[in-house]
């Protein structure tokens, strides 16, 4: 793949800022919410005053919270990961170009996903596998920079 510089981009700068500001400010939004989650689910303490045991039924669903949370978080974490890749593309003056085949990536696409690393048929390639040399998690998930362990 041929990278352009920053020179080449279509994007102005003013559109690069403003892309920049969606990233961060939805770095911020999923920051919150795993926050929450794992304030509401995650540090939940039954507190049972009657001393009587718990029913089946509610450690089931307890459990099923926590691993539906789990699973939330996760998916949170890896999308933390997309805007950080995006933010490190904006500063190395590679952001908007589509990492499957070196075209610019439509500039509607990337209001609409501003953390999209390919264009639609690539995207859509990636998807179904046929991408080559797909990377898109595979280093990334070593990556510990928002670890959301349960303490």
């Amino acid at each position: 793949m041929v990278k352009k510089r920053r020179e080449d981009h279509p994007l102005t700068g003013a559109e690069i800022e403003e892309l920049k500001r969606d990233l961060l400010a939805k770095r911020r939004e999923i920051t919150g919410n795993v926050t929450s989650m794992e304030n509401g689910t995650l540090r939940h303490q039954r507190t049972d005053l009657s001393n009587t045991p718990y029913h089946l039924a509610d450690l089931g669903t307890d459990n099923y919270e926590l691993e539906n949370t789990l699973g939330l978080m996760d998916s949170e974490r890896r999308l933390l990961l997309e805007i950080e890749d995006a933010l490190d593309r904006i500063e190395e003056g590679v952001y908007g170009i589509c990492q499957g085949s070196g075209e610019m990536i439509p500039v509607a696409r990337l209001r609409a996903i501003p953390w999209a690393r390919y264009c639609l048929k690539c995207a859509s390639l990636a998807e179904m596998g046929l991408l080559g040399g797909d990377d898109s998690y595979d280093e990334r998930d070593e990556r510990d920079d928002y670890d959301f362990e349960v303490e």
